[in-house]
């Protein structure tokens, strides 16, 4: 399957998902309402049936009109125009709630309309022996005042309702977990076609940088078979140095892909001494300057460091800074210019490798230090590689317990921060 074919999938199967998820909300959402309208309609004739027996055993008529008020979805105040007993209305407002199946906690108050204050109020819960206990107690005063009305408050109504909603719960925490497999399977599924075609990047980069040494050294072998060649001692020493530069070429591209495994497996040795990192520095740049030389470039060093002794791997340390010049002056259109400074502080050495190459997009930035990955050059077609030098970078300078940044931007250059700690 293609990428832009399984784009296509992901996308449609993408809005299938957020279509289920959506009808499913809708569909709890209705539910919760349905729920929340029984709710309120069992309350609402409780209450009504509590302040009609209040007004009926005090003597006074029942009005038309409903009792009840419903001020929020979880608190509903009751007028009363006669005489009532905080303790008398608390066991009513129980005893109803238990025949309607309520069985909800609950506070209620008794309000004076005149003083606009709550005179009595209580926190409910349904332990029937100790609320009859309570009850048995004792009788509380009787406000004879006609102004009182009383307010119930649910203040654990709506996890209540979700409680009783137990399969819509189910159907939604499997939707949860469908929707986490799904965008795990997808994620998987890109992942493995990037990583697809970055082995088969590597595998055509590998195979072109391996053929043309190869071949060299074949024309070269072929040209030395020829008696004539012996003639002219220049020629042999000339070809001879060709076949000796492919074959260091070639140990040198074997050797990074053998550091890569060793890495990959955690098996690569590191012998750590205590080393000068100036003259690391140094000895990369000399190293680079054959690369340099046909591009007409040149490097700055600005070595600003105080302390500059670290205990490091010499070798490879040397290897992470070669790698970056070599970077920094493949990827240059121009004449590269490249300067390394570098400080330090009570924690260890900064080192900054700036270049005037052609840049990085803010979308590869994240992905250079990925093993095989390699950056789209366009037109410059001279780069070569396998992708692995960054990786490289990276992992020996985390073996080291530093770190390692970049920025960049398209057409003004790159800039390597690397941070080695003294101990």
């Amino acid at each position: 399957m293609n990428t832009r074919t399984l784009r296509v999938v992901a996308i449609l199967a993408i809005i299938s998902i957020i279509g289920i998820v959506t009808m499913q909300v809708f569909w709890f959402q209705k539910a919760f309402d349905l729920k929340e309208k029984e709710f309120s309609q069992t309350i609402n004739i409780a209450l009504q049936s509590v302040g009609e027996y209040i007004l009926t055993g005090n003597g006074q008529p029942v009005p038309l009109e409903p009792l009840v008020n419903q001020l929020s979805g979880n608190y509903y105040t009751v007028q009363l125009n006669g005489h009532v007993n905080p303790r008398s209305l608390e066991f009513l407002l129980t005893k109803e709630f238990q025949k309607k199946n309520i069985h909800e906690d609950f506070e209620f108050g008794l309000y004076n309309c005149e003083s606009k204050k709550m005179v009595y109020g209580n926190y409910v819960t349904f332990d029937s022996t100790q609320r009859d206990n309570e009850i048995e107690k004792g009788e509380l005063p009787v406000w004879k005042n006609d102004n009182f009305y009383f307010g119930v408050l649910f203040p654990n109504r709506d996890a209540t309702i979700i409680g009783q909603m137990k399969i819509w719960l189910f159907s939604s925490v499997v939707m949860l977990l469908v929707c986490l497999f799904f965008g795990f399977t997808l994620f998987f599924v890109f992942r493995q076609k990037q990583l697809s075609e970055i082995q088969k990047d590597f595998i055509n980069n590998i195979t072109h940088e391996f053929k043309t040494p190869l071949s060299t050294i074949v024309v070269s072998t072929e040209l030395l078979k020829n008696p004539r060649v012996y003639e002219s001692p220049e020629n042999v020493t000339k070809y001879t140095t060709i076949i000796q530069e492919e074959i260091n070429r070639l140990k040198s591209q074997v050797e990074s892909i053998l550091q890569i495994a060793a890495i990959d497996k955690e098996k690569i040795q590191l012998k750590f001494e205590v080393c000068n990192l100036h003259d690391c520095i140094s000895k990369a740049t000399e190293g680079s300057k054959i690369l340099l030389h046909p591009r007409s470039g040149h490097i700055n060093l600005n070595f600003h460091a105080e302390r500059f002794d670290l205990k490091m791997d010499n070798l490879h340390i040397t290897n992470v800074f070669y790698n970056l010049l070599e970077n920094s002056i493949k990827y240059s259109s121009e004449s590269p210019v490249i300067n390394i400074e570098t400080e330090s502080d009570k924690k260890g050495i900064t080192i900054r490798v700036e270049d005037n190459g052609i840049g990085i997009k803010q979308q590869h930035l994240r992905k250079i230090f990925d093993r095989f990955y390699r950056v789209p050059t366009g037109n410059l077609h001279n780069v070569k590689g396998f992708g692995l030098g960054l990786y490289y970078v990276k992992n020996i300078i985390e073996v080291h317990k530093g770190r390692i940044s970049v920025q960049s931007e398209p057409n003004k250059g790159t800039v390597f921060t690397v941070f080695l700690p003294f101990s």
